[in-house]
């Protein structure tokens, strides 16, 4: 028999100091571990165990044994022995001689309540490696996801979750949750280095909501913050995080991850449509809990629509978790959570696997240039400015209302490196559209003088945010080669889609801001005046070539009075539908990869509403005029169609030996005509843009090869709403030079059309 423990007897007090008890008992101890938990000393001359816990609310608490320690006296599974209350508030604790209770459960008792049995938090090691740490305050931790935030473990044979955040000016941090009523004094973390702060919790379930509460060395400031790493949270409003579990997902995308190389490649036909979740269309079986649809109806609707339009790629605005609809999704709190709007992040993945078994490649809006001062998110996050600038100089974005991150700490980098990376490898994500790069790169954006601090040379470049996107950018290709990264820069800034290793940004392609500003421009003006704005739709071949561009018509443009896309062309009813089905046209003629807002395939009338759907509507009637909407959709349809088969229409997007001006300069009569060229030379393609009202018979256009050419497509065709203006047949080539060249072919163009004539190579 094992000697009986006699706890509380006189020689055998517990020696914890006043200080410690009132730093326990009012939230403010920053080293919980020194303190709670089991640990053996020597008392007064004897080996002693000590067991203190700290749990709010309880009226009693015994330890039980569940094995002793090797060598020590044994204790069977059933003794309890009762600890003393030391404070009112929740501290228990109980001495015994010798080296007992080496594996131990608590069974507390609380007003009304039954008999809790768990296991103490601060009897389990850190989990955090030196290795992890050292790569922390380093900046090169790539898989951070995996260590921070909170995720569900078994240690020691115990099921729990691990949590940890970096809070490095916190004087004390401890997880609060609907686990223990939201109680700051409760959880204590640990703090290990370089401003880590860690804990395992036994018994915690998958569900949980949770936050941080955080109390500062600043001035006492206390506040409750959603995890950082967090893998889901709360439906709005509510703002907790959420225990996930991100396992039990069986992939079916293989297929599509093999072949990706090819997809994604630069010589490959690339057209994206450009979708809001939550606004795209009901969800017909009945809205999800939040009003919207679910991220599993979204995939069943839409994987089959893109692959009957023939688009290649989607791309979400923002999913990442975010408070405000109406930002849609632009200003983040949770980098790491698909928004709880629309499901599960299991259903997330759904969306993503069921695109691409349909062979679509999923792109994802990803906004590391700022995120928004709401209290629970990133922004003072531990009484100091640890996620962005303290200098509101370079902290704030004054046309957004956010806050910029510090791009020169390491931490910062490290966390929006690992969270595109997450995306790419949790989600099997296809690529990111970064969202906002000129504001990151120069720290004058959009500031009076006065209002920035230039850089330790003088100048305006944000050198961080340079090294940042550079670094990022040279993680995700090295991790992930065949991923896609998208700048979204609007300035002259040189070397965007440069490798990293040559001088430059290392983006895969830049939006080309110039082209659609100039292009939209143009076909705002009323054809009459066109002939005098020539240069609106020749000046974007001048700088085609400076990078790999993707011509955007996004969301962007049909917000904010600006206009649908077919209420930006001048005219009445007809000219409208025909000026959009020349501009869709000319822009798949044009080199560069294509991006198309949802909605603008059909000639929505109304501006985009995140707040309702599109009016599909507007396909499902008889109207005349109505019909116009189906028939732009087909010619949307034909236009990806001629983009998949024809490679001289995407094999050299970005390079200068796949385009060849026929004639720019027809300003009088407002004409443009240029050819594109495959890697194989008898793939060739015409583009012939006639951007008047009138129709042109017998106009005399220079062919670049001889033979017969095929016109597969006329915006002007009758199944696309136009007036039937064609050049049928086989058309031949004759021997009278035109525009430089030998051959040339006597065109009829439509009135407010594009021709795309195709070079039958079997001449």
């Amino acid at each position: 028999m094992g000697k009986k423990v006699e706890p509380h007897t006189p020689a055998l007090v517990d020696p914890l100091d006043y200080g410690a008890i009132e730093a326990l008992v009012h939230g403010r101890h920053g080293a919980p571990f020194d303190v709670l938990g089991r640990r053996t000393v020597e008392l007064n001359g004897e080996q002693v165990t000590i067991i203190r816990a700290f749990i709010p609310g309880a009226t009693s608490v015994r330890v039980v044994a569940q094995r002793a320690a090797a060598g020590a006296s044994r204790m069977r599974s059933s003794a309890a022995v009762p600890m003393k209350r030391l404070r009112d508030e929740g501290l228990f604790s109980v001495v015994m001689p010798g080296d007992v209770f080496a594996d131990y459960q608590f069974e507390v008792e609380r007003d009304d309540h039954p008999v809790e049995r768990s296991y103490d938090p601060y009897a389990f090691p850190p989990l955090l490696t030196d290795y992890d740490l050292y790569l922390i305050g380093e900046g090169t931790h790539q898989e951070l996801y995996e260590r921070l935030g909170a995720h569900p473990r078994r240690v020691n044979d115990v099921d729990g979750v691990s949590f940890a955040v970096w809070a490095p000016n916190a004087r004390r941090v401890s997880v609060v949750g609907d686990f223990n009523g939201w109680d700051d004094r409760a959880l204590p973390m640990r703090l290990r280095s370089n401003g880590i702060w860690e804990l395992f919790l036994p018994g915690i379930t998958v569900g949980a909501l949770y936050k941080y509460a955080v109390l500062s060395w600043n001035n006492g400031y206390r506040v409750l913050k959603s995890d950082p790493y967090a893998l889901t949270a709360e439906l709005r409003p509510g703002t907790a995080s959420r225990v996930w579990d991100l396992g039990g997902y069986t992939w079916g995308d293989d297929a599509w991850l093999r072949q990706r190389v090819e997809a994604n490649a630069f010589y490959a036909p690339i057209s994206v449509y450009e979708v809001h979740a939550g606004s795209w269309k009901a969800d017909p079986d009945g809205a999800a809990a939040s009003g919207q649809v679910t991220y599993r109806a979204l995939a069943d609707q839409l994987a089959p629509y893109l692959k009957e339009m023939g688009y290649t790629h989607v791309e979400l605005m923002p999913i990442a978790e975010h408070p405000f609809d109406g930002s849609w999704g632009y200003q983040v709190t949770g980098y790491f959570a698909p928004t709880s709007r629309f499901g599960t992040p299991q259903d997330f993945m759904y969306f993503v696997d069921v695109m691409h078994q349909h062979g679509i490649g999923v792109l994802l809006d990803w906004v590391p240039a700022h995120f928004p001062k709401d209290e629970h998110g990133l922004g003072h996050f531990d009484g100091s400015h640890i996620y962005e600038h303290a200098d509101p100089r370079q902290g704030e974005q004054l046309d957004w209302g956010t806050l910029i991150f510090n791009f020169g700490r390491n931490e910062v980098r490290n966390f929006l490196i690992t969270n595109a990376l997450f995306w790419l490898d949790k989600y099997h994500i296809d690529g990111l559209r970064v969202d906002a790069v000129a504001s990151m790169l120069y720290l004058d954006y959009s500031r009076k003088p006065g209002q920035w601090v230039p850089n330790q040379y003088g100048g305006r470049e944000n050198l961080s945010a340079i090294e940042f996107i550079r670094q990022c950018n040279t993680a995700v290709h090295e991790r992930f080669p065949h991923a896609l990264v998208i700048a979204e820069e609007s300035t002259a800034w040189p070397g965007v889609t440069q490798p990293v290793s040559e001088g430059g940004l290392g983006f895969s392609y830049k939006w080309n801001m110039g082209w659609m500003h100039d292009i939209l421009e143009y076909f705002h003006r009323e054809p009459v005046h066109r002939q005098f704005h020539q240069s609106e739709m020749t000046f974007s071949f001048v700088y085609a070539f400076s990078e790999r561009f993707m011509l955007p018509f996004s969301h962007d443009e049909v917000v904010h009075i600006k206009g649908s896309m077919l209420n930006k062309m001048p005219g009445d009813h007809w000219q409208q539908f025909a000026n959009l089905r020349a501009l869709y046209t000319f822009m798949y003629g044009h080199p560069g990869k294509k991006l198309l807002f949802m909605g603008g395939e059909f000639g929505q009338w109304a501006e985009w509403n995140f707040a309702g759907f599109l009016d599909w509507a507007l396909l499902d009637e008889s109207d005349p005029l109505v019909d116009r909407h189906r028939q732009l959709r087909e010619l949307v349809k034909s236009l990806n169609t001629i983009l998949r088969t024809a490679p001289a229409l995407h094999d050299h997007d970005a390079e200068p030996e796949g385009f060849q001006w026929i004639d720019g300069s027809d300003a009088a009569q407002s004409v443009v005509s240029f050819a594109r060229w495959g890697r194989d030379r008898r793939d060739l393609v015409v583009v012939v843009g006639n951007f008047t009202p009138v129709p042109r018979h017998g106009y005399r256009v220079g062919m670049p090869l001889a033979g017969t050419y095929t016109e597969v497509v006329n915006s002007d065709d009758v199944r696309y709403g136009g007036s039937g203006v064609m050049n049928s047949g086989a058309l031949k080539t004759q021997s009278i030079p035109a525009h430089g060249m030998e051959q040339s072919l006597e065109l009829t163009l439509p009135p407010l059309a594009t021709l795309l004539l195709r070079f039958n190579a079997k001449n």
